[in-house]
């Protein structure tokens, strides 16, 4: 049953770990990131956000593993998937305000901490070093994407599925094949040849 988002205080030294590989914040600036971060948990095979909705949260994985999908042709395609301790949003609606063609999918029962972006947009101007430390979140972000986009223009289908698999190990036991082989851009029977090979 999926739970309301309820305010946190506490319990939230995963997300500030993460945040810390891209830069150290003051007690000050936790303290004002924590008062506007929710607790959300929902269950396998539901929507953290559905398609057409706008995006105006940033969720953290704190447990549990989930994707972005959209349909193309009535085809259910997964544009990313997010593990434990990383971010994921769409960031195309966060930063334009407008409802979004790609909705999130939890793949196991999932806790997440969410991160309000009007407020935590509000808290730039007060806390530079948030301003800076998201920056380089969305940067690194964006090279993710640049890289999937040449992954799947320059490497072959076994290429990637090699590539996926050395930097996700445990994907194979943890999602349904159907999605890594939209993930990858080809059809199920194409991955079956290509993991018979290994």
């Amino acid at each position: 049953m999926m739970n309301p988002e309820v305010p946190i205080y506490h319990n939230l030294q995963p997300l500030f770990q993460f945040f810390e590989s891209f830069q150290n914040l003051s007690s000050s600036s936790k303290d004002r990131i924590a008062s506007i971060c929710t607790s959300v948990q929902i269950p396998k095979n539901k929507d953290l956000q559905a398609i057409g909705h706008t995006c105006r949260t940033i969720y953290f994985v704190k447990k549990g593993l989930c994707r972005i999908y959209y349909y193309k042709d009535g085809v259910d395609i997964t544009e990313a998937f997010a593990f434990e301790n990383s971010l994921i949003a769409r960031v195309e609606s966060l930063f334009t305000g407008r409802p979004s063609k790609k909705g999130i999918q939890t793949l196991e029962d999932s806790v997440f901490i969410g991160i309000a972006s009007p407020a935590l947009f509000d808290l730039y101007d007060q806390f530079p070093e948030i301003e800076r430390l998201f920056r380089k979140i969305f940067e690194a972000a964006y090279v993710e994407t640049v890289n999937r986009i040449e992954n799947i223009q320059f490497h072959t289908a076994e290429e990637r599925y090699n590539d996926l698999i050395k930097n996700s190990p445990d994907l194979l036991q943890r999602v349904p094949l159907k999605h890594i082989a939209s993930y990858l851009g080809i059809t199920q029977v194409s991955l079956s040849r290509i993991r018979a090979k290994y």
